[in-house]
């Protein structure tokens, strides 16, 4: 398609990466052209891990409802900063995403901004809801997706998560 045309995209803008064994997908942003392609690649549900004011001005939680339904869409409204990040922010999602591959036919997106960090916690997060040890999730991210960074203060989120939703 010609640049010109306003549904072309080119695959370079969606850095796209599936979680080796998994039915879990990571990327960037996806451009909104890009929304119908990935359902024809078997994507079911997303989560979005964009700050709520990023959401607003680029639209993409809307479009993203618009293409999958907003059943299949969850929302993990977080910035970036590096430091821990509080589970009210992306539990839900979390949970939502576990629910989804519950369905042998879903598969979900897991995406932020650069799909290097927020999304790697919430992806880290499911396969360790999913029965991965910690080990083995850093391991099958890092494996999967060079672009990740595994942020030590947003995996200590996710375990201390963790700890306190087994033991109550």
């Amino acid at each position: 398609m010609a640049r010109s045309d306003p549904n072309a995209w080119t695959p370079g803008e969606l850095r796209l990466t599936w979680v080796a064994g998994e039915r879990l997908a990571v990327s960037n942003l996806p451009p909104r052209r890009s929304l119908t392609w990935l359902a024809g690649q078997g994507v079911t549900h997303v989560v979005n891990c964009r700050a709520m004011v990023q959401t607003w001005v680029t639209r993409d939680l809307v479009a993203e409802r618009a293409v999958f339904g907003r059943s299949r869409v969850a929302h993990a409204p977080m910035w970036d900063l590096g430091r821990p990040q509080s589970p009210r922010l992306w539990r839900s999602a979390v949970r939502f995403a576990v629910l989804a591959l519950d369905d042998p036919d879903a598969a979900v997106l897991v995406h932020c901004q650069q799909g290097r960090r927020r999304s790697i916690l919430v992806t880290y997060a499911v396969l360790r809801m999913r029965g991965h040890s910690a080990e083995a999730a850093s391991r099958l991210i890092a494996d999967s997706r060079a672009e990740a960074q595994l942020v030590p203060a947003y995996l200590t989120s996710v375990e201390r998560w963790l700890a306190r939703t087994v033991t109550s």
